[in-house]
Formats: structure tokens, C-alpha cells, sequence
């Protein structure tokens, strides 16, 4: 028998009491789990939910899971360095020994009913939502899309750093860096349109908040010996949610501008890698994906 395991971690970023869920799918129908711990944090949380519901299983069994922390499932198959939660890691390993799993890695609140179970159970334990409080899904109770009501949530300082590469031929940044192109300057043009680009976030993403931002910073790094520009946007806010795509629609507005500044000399230029690579703020505390 296959079995789906889909967990999730939560912390409540001033009491830090956490909460760890997992959603059990087997043939024989969907079980949960949940449960709490004070004073802990949410990657501790996210390791104790994959215990739990691997645990929960038969040894020997086949078993799937779902998780959308990139800290566990990179853990478990690119080898992150372990530097905190030893005990948890041993515990996780041995479980993991007796039975046949795989990981995946799920985009959070993307509708996958049994995902957003998870992170409301965890939530709710953590205290990050009332009783009986809202879900922080995209989609309602019918699969209707909706704004998530973040009304119960206090208001917390939050920041997003995101990152892209506009790629172009080494000449091409030559005359962006000598002021020869025709458009005009090419950095300042990016940098402006990166921060009114995070400024009008909800008016391109359907489902964001409009937020408050308190300071938005567009950094463009020329480089010459990856024939680039690299692009840095940095979004601060004091607000119920955080500003992950703020910082993310600036950085790609950022390199749009450049590849519509540079096109007419240019016609293979790249926009890559546009990623999240830091947050904090919320029931997350801080992540770091990349130094």
C-alpha cells in the first residue's frame, strides 16, 4: 500500500509556540495529526510533522511526502547541512530507515486540499489562527478564488529580499555601463520601475494584499565576467502579511526594463532566476534560502 503524507510546521513569531500537523492519504482514507510545543521554532516544527506522520505509517511501507519547506526536503535529498535540530534529524532518519520514502516538495496555497489542511491544523496549534479561524487559502470552501482574510493576524515588522540576472552579450553591457544606449541610462530607469513595480504588486497579482510598504531598495550589480546585470530588491513593511511578492515583481519589473531598454541591440538577452532568497517577519520568523 502507498501512502501520502503531507505535513507542515508553524511558529507564532512573539510567544514562539509552534505547531506541526501531517495529513495521512492511504486507500483506506485520510487520517490527521497534530500537536504543539512552546518555545521552538518553525523549522523544528516542520521536521517534528515529518516525524509524525512517517511514524504513523507501517514499516516497510511506500510513502510520499508532501512539504512545502524547502529546509526539510532539501535536507532530506540535496544534503543541507544539518547545523541545528540534531535530535529531531536522527529521530527523522531512523523512522525514514524502515520504510520506502520519497519527497516532494508543493508550492504552498496553490488549492491541494490535503496541504492546506496541514498548515491550518499547524497553524491553529501554533496559535497563529483562532478557533475555528479562517483558512489561508487561495480558494474557499466551494474551490473558489478569494483574497485570504487576514484580519485575525497581528501586525508584525516583515521584509522580502529577492533576486534575478538579466544575461546579455558583453557588449551590450559595455554600452549600458558607457551611458551609449539609446533609451537613455538603463540603471536608473530599472531601479524606479523596480520600486513603483513593488508598489502596484496588488495591481498585477490578483489575490495580494495592498500593503503598506515602508521602504523598498532596487540594487542593480553589473557583471562583467558573467556578462549581467544582477538585481536585488529589498521590501519592508509593518502589515498582517508579509511581502515575498513585492520584493519578487520587483526584481522581474526591474529586468524588464533593462531587456526593454537594451532589445533594439540586443535581441538574446535573458531574464533568470527570479527567487525569494530571504524573508522574515510572521509565523515563519526568518527564512534563508541563499546567502
Amino acid at each position: 500500500m502507498d501512502f501520502k503524507v503531507f505535513t507542515d510546521g508553524a511558529c507564532h513569531a512573539e510567544s514562539r509556540r509552534g505547531g506541526w500537523a501531517a495529513v495521512i492519504v492511504d486507500d483506506g482514507g485520510k487520517r490527521t495529526f497534530s500537536g504543539h510545543e512552546e518555545s521552538t521554532t518553525s523549522n523544528r516544527m516542520e521536521i517534528l510533522a515529518a516525524i509524525k506522520g512517517v511514524e504513523a505509517t507501517p514499516p516497510g511501507a511506500s510513502v510520499t511526502v508532501h512539504s512545502d519547506s524547502q529546509y526539510l526536503i532539501n535536507s532530506m535529498t540535496r544534503n543541507w547541512r544539518r547545523q541545528a535540530n540534531l535530535d529531531l534529524w536522527a529521530r527523522l532518519d531512523e523512522v525514514v530507515a524502515q520504510r520506502q520514502v520519497s519527497w516532494e516538495w508543493v508550492q504552498a496555497h496553490t488549492g491541494r486540499l490535503e496541504n492546506e489542511e496541514a498548515n491550518l491544523l499547524a497553524s491553529r496549534e501554533a496559535g497563529t489562527l483562532p478557533a475555528g479561524g479562517a483558512s489561508p487559502s487561495h480558494l474557499d470552501e466551494r474551490g473558489r478564488a478569494r483574497m485570504v482574510d487576514v484580519a485575525w493576524k497581528g501586525e508584525t515588522e516583515r521584509e522580502a529580499v529577492a533576486r534575478g540576472f538579466v544575461s546579455m552579450k558583453p557588449e551590450t553591457l559595455e554600452l549600458v555601463l558607457s551611458g551609449g544606449v539609446e533609451k537613455g541610462d538603463v540603471l536608473a530607469a530599472a531601479r524606479i520601475a523596480g520600486v513603483m513595480a513593488a508598489k502596484r504588486t496588488p495591481e498585477l497579482i490578483p489575490l495580494c494584499h495592498p500593503l503598506p510598504l515602508t521602504q523598498v531598495s532596487v540594487e542593480l550589480e553589473p557583471d562583467r565576467e558573467a556578462a549581467g546585470i544582477r538585481i536585488e530588491a529589498s521590501v519592508r513593511t509593518v502589515a498582517r502579511t508579509g511581502v515575498e511578492m513585492e520584493a519578487l515583481t520587483a526584481v522581474a519589473v526591474a529586468g524588464l526594463t533593462i531587456y526593454d531598454m537594451c532589445k533594439s541591440v540586443d535581441r538574446g538577452m535573458r531574464i533568470e532566476g527570479v527567487r525569494l532568497v530571504r524573508k522574515r517577519g510572521g509565523k515563519s520568523a526568518e527564512i534563508v534560502l541563499e546567502e
